[in-house]
């Protein structure tokens, strides 16, 4: 519970300096730092105070980045204020029924050392200690659920079926792999470039890239084929995005082609880990992360994902736990 004591430390942070058009660069952001009491203030209600672990860099972050008066799924950032996103965090001090001092939570959060958080129903409380505690910003956090939801969920995927994943070495498509391996699907994913392995034809694509990667499976896609787009990485830093040319695919070949988010399948979080945690410790699925050492590394680390500079999941260590 929240006390008296007003004790402050060092809180160093990652702020946008403006808004970004092309590709993001370390110079749009900027490293400050304040300080903060490791303290809750008197009269803050289910409010929590956390010691952040690790930071989690998702290329959707890009698009908060821009100032757009489109739609977008979620707010963008603003100017001067730290970023935020998802990550692995411990409890310092809370005020909220749920959550208690020393308790470990993934969930968004700020890019800063410590975060005041006032909406802690964005956080998930880490039952599972027994696996590496990063793993909550990728394969056991938003990452995994969005792999899960996007293959099982939306593609509903049948064994002997082909399957092809873009950007198949990122946090979400290398799980997609293992996935459809699992299922007894035949698979090909690529990273960077198309791969002309289909003589076949596709059943299932997981869409990361978007473009002339899209276009080109459209026109490769079998009779009632599904596509999960989770993302159009490709498209991120154009200030036109390119069009889409071979759209009436979808009709002759009756092709479902469905957007979706993970947050809309975060109910199956509990199923999930049922599947999830027993594959991790037999060695059944691998997860490969990109590690960044300090909050002063943040910067450098997310702008890289937009040049491929990451093999895995790109993290970044703020504090041991």
């Amino acid at each position: 519970m929240a006390g008296t004591d007003q004790e402050a430390v060092r809180n160093k942070q990652v702020a946008l300096k403006h808004y970004v058009s092309g590709f993001p660069k370390e110079s749009d952001m900027s490293v400050v730092t304040s300080s903060i009491s490791l303290k809750i203030p008197q009269g803050s209600k289910d409010t929590v105070l956390l010691k952040n672990i690790f930071l989690s860099c998702d290329p959707y972050m890009r698009g908060r980045m821009n100032k757009s008066d489109s739609p977008f799924f979620v707010a963008p950032f603003q100017p001067d204020p730290p970023l935020n996103g998802y990550g692995v965090a411990k409890v310092v001090d809370s005020t909220h029924p749920n959550y208690e001092k020393g308790d470990l939570v993934w969930g968004f959060t700020g890019w800063e050392e410590y975060s005041l958080v006032t909406c802690p129903e964005l956080l998930i409380k880490i039952q599972h200690t027994d696996v590496p505690l990063s793993y909550y910003t990728g394969i056991l956090g938003m990452p995994g659920m969005t792999a899960y939801a996007g293959f099982y969920e939306v593609c509903s995927p049948k064994k002997g079926e082909y399957v092809y994943v873009s950007a198949a070495s990122g946090a979400v498509g290398q799980l997609v792999g293992q996935f459809a391996k699992l299922v007894g699907c035949y698979l090909v994913g690529s990273a960077g470039r198309k791969k002309r392995y289909f003589l076949e034809g596709i059943d299932i694509y997981f869409e990361n890239v978007g473009g002339k990667m899209v276009d080109a499976v459209l026109l490769n896609m079998r009779l009632r084929g599904r596509i999960a787009v989770c993302g159009m990485i490709s498209q991120y830093n154009l200030e036109k995005p390119e069009g889409v040319h071979n759209l009436m695919q979808v009709v002759g070949k009756r092709i479902r082609m469905e957007g979706f988010l993970a947050g809309d399948y975060y109910h199956l979080y509990s199923k999930y880990l049922d599947m999830i945690l027993p594959f991790i410790k037999e060695g059944k699925m691998k997860y490969v992360e990109d590690v960044a050492e300090g909050i002063e590394s943040a910067p450098a680390a997310l702008v890289g994902l937009f040049s491929g500079k990451n093999v895995g999941k790109q993290l970044v260590v703020v504090h041991g736990k």
